[in-house]
């Protein structure tokens, strides 16, 4: 041996701090601007997106770091409202989901309502989302909480996506779904109900993360005032931020929208490679 302690042979030259801050600088401009897209990205998000849009390799630690040094981290407030009125007359249908393999879009959309608190009183949202892309695929606001609410939602996904027969919607057992008006019009486009067991919201845990989503990143920071406020926001953050931007780990750190336009591209599908999603059972 040349007489060399083991933590000398093994020392590492500690990077300059002019260099570091510079190396950091460089890397808070480039998450800046991902998250100027979507501002609520976290650490392991904006990991992911690095590596896919700049072919970037960070450690995670690393970036952890430079968000609390550049304070890149946004302040939510939280706050959890449940809405299911399901002690009515109308039949209810059995959970077809357990088990159930999806590996396409429409083939499997959830439903689900939540309220937003306004001023004078609340405005209520029903969504309905597909489980394989995550996308919202139709929504319906308004100042009351009945099936008309819902079937707004409903006719516009439908008008939108035009699905084929044998799609499965699932929701709850509320009454906005069970009724009449709701079922006949399923059944008329031969669309398969679907419904959580009774006081279960984790059935639906699809529509309930949307709607965590929603509230955190986008009510809870703007404290909506009038019904108008939620009219006008809401589609917005809808089409231009949820589909267009928000990534998800389930879908490669893709927004749904480019998600779904990768699934119509047979050269880019490959990107992909065979994804199915297994629901719980």
């Amino acid at each position: 041996m040349i007489g060399l302690s083991q933590s000398t042979y093994y020392y590492t030259p500690k990077v300059p701090r002019k260099d570091r801050d510079q190396a950091d600088a460089d890397l808070r401009g480039k998450m800046e601007t991902l998250q100027a897209n979507y501002s609520c990205w976290g650490y392991r998000t904006l990991r992911a997106q690095l590596r896919l849009r700049y072919s970037l390799q960070v450690n995670g630690k690393r970036i952890l770091r430079v968000m609390h040094k550049y304070d890149l981290f946004r302040q939510i407030k939280r706050r959890f409202i449940r809405t299911t009125d399901s002690e009515h007359a109308y039949p209810v249908y059995p959970n077809l989901l357990k088990g159930f393999e999806v590996t396409d879009v429409n083939q499997v959309w959830v439903a689900d309502i939540t309220y937003i608190r306004i001023l004078t009183g609340f405005v209520f949202l029903a969504v309905l989302l597909d489980v394989f892309s995550r996308r919202i695929v139709g929504w319906g606001i308004a100042k009351r909480i009945d099936h008309r609410l819902t079937l707004e939602a409903l006719r516009m996904a439908l008008r939108e996506r035009n699905p084929r027969a044998g799609l499965i919607h699932h929701s709850d057992q509320g009454v906005q779904y069970a009724c009449t008006q709701y079922v006949k019009e399923l059944k008329e486009h031969e669309v398969a109900i679907s419904m959580s067991a009774k006081g279960n919201p984790y059935d639906n845990a699809y529509a309930e993360s949307f709607f965590k989503t929603l509230k955190n990143e986008e009510v809870h920071l703007w404290e909506y005032e009038s019904f108008t406020d939620v009219v006008e926001r809401i589609p917005e953050f809808i089409e231009k931020v949820y589909n267009r931007k928000r990534v998800h780990s389930g879908i490669q750190y893709l927004p749904p929208e480019e998600f779904e336009a990768i699934l119509q591209d047979e050269q880019r599908k490959e990107f992909l490679g065979q994804v199915t999603l297994k629901l719980p059972g």
